[in-house]
């Protein structure tokens, strides 16, 4: 695909934009580490808020979402929508009680939450399973979504892609820290949104599709734009809405949709200015996530059905795009080339923003994790460390580009992690709360995680226990490795000692912060309608979007009565709360 001359200065202005603020921002990230990784704690509600959508609108998020259309329908998204459980319990729940902890990272919470030499092994094993291992493959996810957009819209080889995007990524991420990675994704946020809503309108009135009408009645269309899974298809219904509404939104850590929060959503309410901002911050964030910003991505998803209905015809369309990379999820990046000058500037801009945005986020976490829990312990200079936090995000940019090239499709690397994590997710709930859990809970929670899902990975084991000719479903892979792994948490967790009662009066009194009368229970119970109002509330915000692009006047109003009174309500109650 050839790129105009408007399109090339589009592009370079908005990235000479994103360099700019993050040579600005340098000068106070180089103070120390504090401002280096948090900003200094001041950030207001609304810029973390609009940071947390950014980051978490990677060039590889569109890729996902196209990847699940195309095989599942627009309802296969069940497989992450089932997240804001997991996301709502956060922001009522878990936001005022991270920004009450007052330490720099969620990994700092095991020097309060836990003592001893347990505890000392916990918090670096943690920082080099997450800030290492789990990091570096989200960051290949996206490496692999830019690649393949570079391969399509570019003609650039996987390598050649790698380099330009890594550059200025990189160049930003060392320089600005934290509070470039923020600023940026202000900036980049409205323009990922903007150039995502165009791209969409534009592709869905193209002579070949010919409007929202023609799209949904398309034969190739009609059977993919259910909300819900077909009910008489047992397997689609147990994979698609049973498991992650029953076991894994509680149950599995996945970067942005961890259990309690925790990774870049725990950065960023760390970062607030105080209880109420982290709130508002992760709220907006959620709300954003999984109501609004999916639908540009489903369209353009369901338009690729219709001019590449299968693997072969994206091939034949392009013939230089490597093998390894041939998946549904390229579809995303075939249907741009359908854009015409000066758009195509825009998302192409929007897309290398999402992708800037997002891995220097995961950078930048990253290196806070390696630093602080590694090094700060044995490093005293601060200059020092932030030498070395600038050295790590440049290496951890490395392996994760290595891994990208090796990788064929977004889905295979999101049912990987997913599987690597589960049964961790309910130990970071519980953990504020039931006091028996100690240092060793979570120890045995990773390692038993990752150890039996690279078992039930293996060729001889899995075809021994699932598929066609297997003991069991292959839906019943994933509840396996969860209510094992819980199974040896809990054992490990009941023949340990548990945490020293003055560690516990100490965490209590801290995340209590000060409050007389302050009783975990009461505050459980009293976040419980909120989190149901705001699930509700995103569901009728889905049904409405939906609804008024199927031109279904009737549902599209009543959804749109149910989300004023859902939002009313969950204000009053959110005030009330506060």
């Amino acid at each position: 695909m050839k790129i105009s001359s408007v399109d090339w200065i589009i592009i370079i202005f908005i990235m000479t934009i994103t360099v700019i603020v993050g040579i600005y921002s340098s000068r106070k990230a180089s103070k120390d580490t504090n401002q280096f990784f948090l900003s200094g704690k001041k950030m207001p509600w609304w810029l973390l808020g609009i940071s947390m959508v950014a980051t978490t609108f990677s060039t590889d998020t569109p890729n996902l979402v196209t990847d699940i259309v195309r095989n599942n329908g627009v309802s296969g998204n069940w497989v992450w929508w089932a997240f804001m459980i997991t996301g709502f319990l956060t922001v009522f729940v878990y936001a005022r009680l991270w920004r009450r902890t007052g330490i720099n990272s969620d990994n700092e919470f095991y020097d309060i939450r836990y003592s001893g030499k347990a505890a000392k092994f916990l918090k670096s094993f943690r920082a080099v399973y997450l800030g290492l291992i789990f990091n570096v493959l989200a960051m290949s996810g996206i490496s692999l979504a830019a690649i393949k957009i570079g391969e399509i819209i570019f003609n650039l080889q996987p390598v050649e892609t790698i380099l330009y995007a890594g550059i200025i990524t990189v160049v930003f991420s060392t320089l600005g820290g934290f509070r470039g990675v923020v600023l940026t994704d202000f900036f980049l946020f409205f323009i990922a949104m903007s150039g995502s809503i165009m791209a969409s309108i534009f592709i869905v009135n193209i002579p070949e599709i010919g409007g929202v009408v023609e799209l949904f009645n398309h034969k190739n269309v009609k059977d993919k734009i259910s909300f819900l899974p077909n009910f008489s298809n047992r397997q689609d219904l147990i994979i698609l809405f049973i498991i992650p509404l029953s076991v894994q939104w509680w149950s599995s850590w996945y970067p942005g949709a961890e259990p309690g929060g925790g990774g870049y959503i725990a950065q960023r309410m760390l970062a607030s200015k105080n209880e109420k901002d982290a709130v508002y911050a992760t709220l907006f964030f959620n709300i954003m996530h999984y109501a609004i910003r999916p639908w540009p991505w489903i369209l353009i998803a369901l338009c690729s059905l219709i001019i590449f209905p299968d693997l072969n015809s994206i091939s034949d369309k392009f013939p230089t795009l490597s093998e390894n990379k041939l998946g549904h999820d390229v579809a995303y990046s075939a249907m741009l080339t359908f854009l015409p000058p000066g758009l195509i500037g825009i998302v192409v801009a929007s897309l290398i923003s999402a992708y800037i945005s997002t891995i220097s986020t995961h950078l930048n976490w990253g290196a806070l994790y390696l630093v602080n829990d590694i090094l700060k312990p044995i490093v005293i200079s601060e200059k020092k460390l932030v030498r070395y936090a600038r050295f790590i995000t440049i290496f951890l940019f490395a392996i994760s580009s290595l891994i990208a090239l090796s990788l064929t499709n977004a889905l295979q690397l999101f049912n990987f992690i997913l599987m690597f994590g589960a049964g961790t997710g309910l130990i970071f709930i519980l953990r504020w709360f039931w006091f028996r859990i100690n240092a060793w809970s979570e120890i045995s929670a990773m390692f038993f995680s990752g150890l039996i899902s690279i078992i039930l990975s293996m060729q001889s084991i899995s075809s021994y226990f699932f598929g066609d000719f297997g003991i069991l479903q292959e839906y019943m892979r994933y509840p396996i490795v969860v209510f094992t792994t819980t199974i040896f948490w809990l054992l490990i967790t009941f023949v340990t000692e548990p945490e020293e009662q003055k560690v516990i009066n100490s965490f209590k009194k801290r995340i209590g912060s000060g409050i007389k009368g302050f009783e975990f229970k009461k505050y459980l119970i009293s976040s419980i309608p909120n989190i149901l109002l705001s699930v509700c509330l995103v569901l009728s915000i889905l049904v409405f979007i939906g609804s008024l692009l199927k031109s279904a006047i009737f549902l599209s109003f009543f959804s749109f009565v149910l989300m004023c009174m859902l939002g009313y309500f969950l204000k009053l109650k959110i005030n009330m709360t506060s």
